[in-house]
């Protein structure tokens, strides 16, 4: 039985890693009591007597427990932004090629994708791998999340009863194009410039559709030929391709709430379409993707424990 630590297990992403793994008989998690959670002595002392090292932290926390570190078996998966485009971490996409994978089976360092970053690099990654995308093409992306993303403050905001009013309409963020997610999506699509990114968070709790607009013009391939590229891409793990999952012409982004599946697409015509990202913010964009990365490095199917 493999031993599993969750450092930040109070948090909303190490709540759901919690809860995934307390129903699982092939793991042992280490618990910290309220007091001792925070503190380093007993962290440190946690970490390294674990397999697998869960980091639900901010990003300084997690830099300060990965020095924490002197076992050299002990395999840290950090769900911050810390450590996403180092290149001696892996990255925890295993979907995207057989070096990413691999990458993950062999790695003591993995590092979980961001939410909207998820989304985008699934579809733009396969392109620009193909050559039907240049990486000198200059993108935009529209992200619409739920509020769980922001985590509990934001949670706690809009399940207020007396919240305010402006949360009832969904609200634009991002709006100086300094969103964190922005390095590890130039860095690992391998485009040139970082996109404009319009992240939007809606009053839902949970789910999430990235949009990336394109014309024709901009791909050396039409739009049947893009489907093909995902479908042929995307055949394993938890993300696959589909013609279509819009109800009577509406995409919703809470289509795989509380799953860890994602569903690429493409919608439009010859002369206009946009990408299509569909998934949970709290499943393959937080949560399920950590434990799919976990699964990979124990030698499981990556969806061992999660919900299809």
């Amino acid at each position: 039985m493999k031993k599993v630590f969750i450092d930040g297990s109070a948090g909303t992403t190490g709540l759901r890693i919690h809860e995934r793994l307390s129903a699982r008989d092939d793991i042992s998690v280490i618990t910290l009591s309220d007091e001792k959670r925070k503190d380093p002595l007993c962290r440190k002392e946690a970490i390294n007597s674990a397999d697998i090292a869960f980091l639900c932290l901010p990003d300084d926390a997690a830099r300060e427990a990965v020095s924490f570190i002197e076992n050299e078996n002990t395999v840290v998966i950090d769900t911050s932004t810390a450590h996403r485009t180092e290149p001696y971490w892996a990255y925890g996409f295993p979907e995207l090629s057989e070096e990413h994978l691999e990458k993950i089976k062999s790695s003591k360092r993995i590092a979980v994708p961001g939410c909207h970053a998820s989304g985008f690099i699934a579809l733009v990654y396969p392109l620009v791998e193909k050559g039907v995308l240049s990486p000198e093409t200059l993108l935009s992306c529209f992200s619409l999340t739920g509020y769980s993303g922001g985590g509990k403050k934001m949670i706690g905001e809009y399940e207020n009863g007396d919240r305010d009013v402006l949360l009832d309409a969904p609200r634009i963020y991002g709006l100086t194009q300094t969103h964190k997610h922005l390095k590890e999506m130039k860095a690992v699509t391998g485009i040139n410039e970082f996109p404009v990114f319009m992240p939007v968070v809606a009053p839902f709790y949970s789910g999430m559709a990235v949009s990336i607009p394109l014309f024709a013009s901009q791909v050396s391939a039409d739009i049947n030929e893009i489907r093909k590229i995902y479908e042929e891409k995307y055949t394993w793990g938890m993300v696959s391709f589909k013609e279509n999952i819009a109800e009577n012409g509406f995409l919703s982004a809470g289509t795989f709430s509380c799953k860890d599946t994602m569903t690429v697409g493409v919608y439009g015509n010859g002369e206009r379409f946009t990408l299509e990202a569909v998934y949970d913010n709290l499943g393959k964009g937080a949560s399920g993707a950590a434990i799919e990365c976990m699964n990979i490095v124990l030698g499981n199917a990556p969806s061992s424990g999660l919900t299809e």
